[in-house]
């Protein structure tokens, strides 16, 4: 795409199915690196990335020639091909439908990265839930709360 200049920054977040905590400390750093390598041979940039037992966010440089839902599905699929061919849980790995996605100017990055970074701080204080619905309120995306996610509680 010769003469296209862009600054795509955007977060992606997405759950294990029903919500399970299934990505153990043992492992996550191999899954980490796995999808950074996903990410990578689909041709686009891995700022950072972090999670707990059952989430995981990503920051993302994206490229404009691919779809951020196109290069979430490549993530959840390999990822979970990965997790269940290494047999690190009981049964079958698998991450729950949907994500979501949220985009930052550059001047944002710094503070977004940290704060993925920072997940297990974070949610030693704050649930998953809250986190996800404060996010799509503060980015004033329209949502129907049947919808957002499978949860646990339900």
């Amino acid at each position: 795409m010769a003469n296209t200049y862009t600054q795509i920054y955007v977060q992606a977040v997405f759950a294990v199915a029903e919500r399970q905590c299934l990505i153990a400390k043992e492992f996550r750093e191999d899954l980490y690196k796995y999808i950074t390598g996903i990410i990578r041979n689909e041709g686009q940039k891995l700022i950072s990335i972090g999670g707990v037992p059952d989430h995981v966010h990503l920051l993302i440089g994206l490229q404009p020639d691919m779809a951020l839902s196109d290069l979430v599905k490549e993530v959840k699929s390999g990822s979970s091909n990965f997790v269940n061919h290494q047999g690190w849980i009981r049964g079958r790995f698998s991450w729950q439908e949907g994500f979501g996605g949220f985009s930052y100017s550059r001047s944002q990055i710094a503070a977004v990265a940290r704060y993925i970074e920072n997940q297990e701080t974070h949610h030693a204080k704050r649930s998953f839930k809250h986190e996800y619905l404060t996010l799509l309120r503060k980015f004033d995306i329209a949502f129907d709360d049947r919808y957002v996610f499978k949860w646990i509680d339900q």
